[in-house]
């Protein structure tokens, strides 16, 4: 609260007023950024009947959207299909980050700002772009002609690698004291020990950062399931909302309590690790 206070130079306002000020303004910033995901949650709990109907409190709280999204639409088996691709994707996204950025901060080779541009020129190119190509190479996986459609597999390589968080953890590891390494290899260190005891644990901000921005990357991903995916039963969240939404036998207050529950696996990450995602962003101001 002090850095929101020094922000709007209230930090030397005392008294009743000042309180009374600082109070409405909290109150605001927490009614525009929370208020639609309250209302999501609570009105997932009531009988909504008009889409532009939105509740505070819910006039008869009830658990039959939940059941109904359960029962009638598999939601857990939605939701699972979300967390292991999520789960597996940021897992093999994080691994294949912190190597490619240890290789490109720590280590002289030529060619390395080639493949730093290369790596940032994916950021520019949409996924309209890359969705056939890409459905292609996953039909017939290169060298080892494996078909990856149909699987969750196809959904989870692709998002393997990612520009942003290699970039971000790149620059991340520039910072990092070349004393620090020199000084694990004088006492015997090898490449191995001075990545995992040295570099690695200076990078938890980093990782912070790239684990809240990758799973919400994941989470949120609608086209990459929509290539793989063979019928209802290999879809995600994203892609089941889209196809509920389309449906007019399905009640409002159904795809609400779908919503909701699509969207608290992000709210709940970001706040496991907030912590480290600060952390990472004052280092980085700070080191800017």
């Amino acid at each position: 609260m002090s850095r929101t206070e020094t922000a709007l130079g209230l930090e030397q306002r005392r008294g009743p007023l000042a309180w009374a000020v600082k109070l409405a303004l909290y109150a605001i910033v927490v009614f525009v950024f929370a208020g639609p995901l309250v209302a999501l949650l609570l009105s997932s709990f009531n009988r909504v009947g008009d889409a532009s109907r939105f509740t505070i409190l819910p006039d008869h709280p009830t658990l039959i959207n939940y059941d109904a999204a359960v029962r009638k639409h598999a939601l857990l088996m939605l939701l699972r299909n979300s967390l292991l691709v999520a789960g597996g994707g940021l897992l093999l996204q994080v691994t294949v980050t912190v190597f490619a950025a240890y290789a490109l901060a720590r280590k002289r080779f030529r060619g390395a700002a080639v493949v730093l541009v290369l790596i940032l020129s994916t950021m520019m190119l949409p996924e309209e772009i890359l969705a056939i190509p890409l459905s292609l190479v996953l039909g017939d996986l290169p060298v080892l002609h494996v078909d990856l459609i149909g699987s969750l597999w196809g959904m989870i390589i692709p998002v393997g690698a990612w520009a942003v968080s290699i970039v971000v953890m790149t620059e991340f590891m520039k910072e990092i004291p070349i004393e620090l390494e020199e000084a694990a290899r004088i006492d015997g260190a090898g490449e191995l020990r001075v990545f995992g005891s040295v570099i690695l644990p200076l990078c938890r901000p980093a990782l912070g950062i790239i684990g809240i921005l990758g799973f919400a990357m994941i989470w949120d991903q609608y086209m990459l399931p929509l290539l793989v995916a063979k019928n209802y039963h290999q879809y995600t969240l994203p892609l089941a909302l889209r196809t509920l939404r389309t449906d007019d036998q399905v009640g409002i207050g159904v795809l609400l309590a779908a919503a909701a529950l699509a969207l608290l696996p992000s709210v709940a990450v970001f706040l496991a690790f907030q912590r480290q995602f600060m952390k990472g962003l004052t280092s980085g101001a700070v080191k800017g």
